[in-house]
C-alpha cells in the first residue's frame, strides 16, 4: 500500500534514498522498483527489517549495478548517517508514534543534501478522531499512537527547519471506513464479519488494481483521505545541522 506519489517524488538514478521507519518495506522497495538508485530502509523493529528482506528478495535485481538496497536496525533520534548522505527522505506513518517527533525532523533535515526531498505523512486529523473515539486500545497499545497531528502545525514545523514545502495530497480513503469499523469491533476484529469482508475488498483493491475503485478513491481522498501526505524541498544552498 503505497502512500508517497512518486509523481511528485521524483527518482533520479542514483539518488541514495531514505525510508525512516520502513516497517516491512513498502516504501524503500517501491523506491528500489521506482528507479536506479540505492534505497536504505532503517527501523527499530528487527522483526519487521526481517519481514522487509524477505519481500524484498521477490525485487532484487542482482544483475543490476546500479541499484542498491539495505536496511539498518537504527533510532530515528539518532541515525548512524553523516550530514547531507541522502538525496530523497520518506518518513512516513511514523512521526505519530514517536514522542519526541520534533527531534525526528531535525536529524532528517540533517542528513538529507541540499537540493533533497522529503516527504511526511501523518495520518489525516478527523478520521485519527473517529479511531480513538471508537477504541481506546487502538492508541493505547503498545507502539501505537501518541498524538493526533494538526496538518497545518505539522507543516509549519518542518518549514521552520528551512525546509520549503511544494505538494500536499490526501491518501487511502477506502481504508478509512476499514479502521472505523476495526475500532469498533476492536476486542473481536479478527471475528467480526464486516471487518473480514471489508479486509477482503481492499486486498482485492489492493492486488487487481479496478478502475473502479481507484477512480473512486481518487474521488474520496480530498474528502475522506486517512492520510495527509506533504512533500518539501531543501534550499540548495542550505546545510544539514552538525
Amino acid at each position: 500500500m503505497q502512500t508517497v506519489d512518486f509523481k511528485h517524488f521524483l527518482l533520479a538514478s542514483g539518488d541514495k534514498v531514505l525510508d525512516l521507519g520502513c516497517g516491512e518495506g513498502r516504501h524503500v522497495i517501491s523506491a528500489f522498483v521506482e528507479a536506479d538508485v540505492t534505497a536504505v530502509g532503517v527501523d527499530l523493529c528487527l522483526n519487521d527489517l526481517k519481514a522487509a528482506q524477505t519481500k524484498f528478495s521477490d525485487f532484487a535485481e542482482p544483475d543490476n549495478t546500479a541499484k542498491g538496497f539495505g536496511l539498518a536496525n537504527a533510532n530515528a533520534l539518532q541515525l548512524p548517517f553523516a550530514d547531507n548522505t541522502f538525496d530523497k527522505i520518506i518518513c512516513s506513518e511514523v512521526l505519530e508514534h514517536i514522542p519526541d517527533y520534533r527531534a525526528v525532523l531535525k536529524e532528517i533535515e540533517r542528513v538529507l543534501k541540499p537540493g533533497g526531498l522529503f516527504c511526511a505523512s501523518v495520518p489525516r486529523a478527523w478520521p485519527e478522531r473517529i479511531c480513538w473515539a471508537l477504541s481506546d486500545a487502538y492508541y493505547k497499545v503498545e507502539g501505537g499512537h501518541v498524538r493526533i497531528f494538526d496538518a497545518a502545525k505539522l507543516r509549519g514545523q518542518i518549514q521552520a527547519l528551512g525546509l520549503q514545502f511544494y505538494h500536499r495530497h490526501w491518501a487511502h480513503a477506502l481504508h478509512a471506513p476499514f479502521w472505523w469499523l476495526k475500532c469498533l469491533f476492536w476486542e473481536k476484529q479478527d471475528q467480526n464479519f464486516l471487518v473480514k469482508q471489508y479486509h477482503r475488498l481492499l486486498v482485492w483493491d489492493l492486488l487487481e488494481r479496478p478502475r473502479f475503485t481507484r477512480t473512486l478513491e481518487s474521488l474520496l481522498n480530498p474528502v475522506v483521505g486517512k492520510s495527509v501526505v506533504m512533500y518539501f524541498r531543501k534550499p540548495a544552498g542550505a546545510e544539514g545541522a552538525a
